[in-house]
């Protein structure tokens, strides 16, 4: 079973923010901890949200997914998904900029976005 996602302590989220060449530690602390928040904001199992290779989560009402290929995935890297969940890019942004790849119903995350 795979480990629960939770917040990060916000001291270390704010150091790791504030850092412009991040670490790949920072990298995984700040993708847990906003793949957590969005869990909170949006609890569900419909839409597989992957950042890889740090951490996967399933979000939002719907569909209940339980084996194989989830109803709606949505994939991106860490750079992306922190700048979505901090405000920094729209989600619409970065899906014209090909940096989202989404697909399936209720992919779209922007209803939840940013988390901050």
């Amino acid at each position: 079973m795979p480990a629960k996602l939770t917040p990060a302590d916000p001291a270390a989220v704010a150091e790791a923010l504030s850092r412009t060449d991040r670490s790949r530690d920072d990298e995984r602390l700040l993708t847990k901890h906003f793949l957590a928040l969005l869990v909170r904001r949006a609890p569900g199992r419909s839409v597989e949200v992957r950042v890889p290779p740090y951490a996967a989560a399933q979000a939002v009402e719907g569909v209940r997914h339980t084996r194989g290929t989830p109803p709606a995935v949505v994939e991106l890297d860490a750079d992306t998904w922190v700048a979505l969940a901090t405000g920094v890019t729209s989600w619409r942004e970065a899906e014209a900029e090909g940096r989202v790849r989404a697909s399936g119903e209720r992919a779209d995350l922007s209803a939840y976005l940013p988390l901050v």
